[in-house]
């Protein structure tokens, strides 16, 4: 996919961060206000995967909710999960995506096909796109 320059601004937000992955974030709004921590299960804090699932995970589902209804069908009761990783890599650390979304009332081709366009369409997945592996799995409820 060719490179997509914005030419019509919707939207515009900016977020702080002091500290790296022990320090603290803020958006000028004031919405996300958190303390960051290093990815741990014996101490959950927020990192800046937890913060990229949540975002991709709501980017997708609604870019989903988009295509579908432009296909007639209803997806409002959709889940997507965006399962971010965090790894090594040749030269340093990378991440990987797995995106699962659910799709009550569609068969299992009509929900894979929905996410792939999804996929097509959502911004982080074009911001991501040979960037990093970002699996699609798109099953019904």
């Amino acid at each position: 996919m060719p490179h997509e320059a914005v030419n019509k601004k919707l939207y515009s937000i900016a977020a702080t961060a002091t500290g790296g992955r022990e320090g603290h974030t803020k958006s000028e709004d004031g919405v996300v206000d958190l303390p960051l921590g290093k990815p741990s299960t014996s101490n959950p804090v927020a990192n800046p995967e937890t913060l990229f699932a949540a975002g991709y995970a709501a980017c997708y589902n609604g870019a989903l909710a988009l295509i579908a209804s432009r296909e007639g069908v209803d997806a409002s009761g959709a889940e997507t999960t965006a399962d971010v990783t965090l790894g090594e890599t040749d030269t340093g650390f990378g991440l990987a995506v797995e995106l699962v979304t659910t799709i009550p009332g569609v068969d299992a081709d009509t929900a894979q096909a929905l996410a792939d366009k999804a996929h097509e369409f959502c911004p982080y997945s074009k911001a991501t796109r040979g960037n990093i592996d970002v699996t699609v799995v798109g099953k019904p409820a």
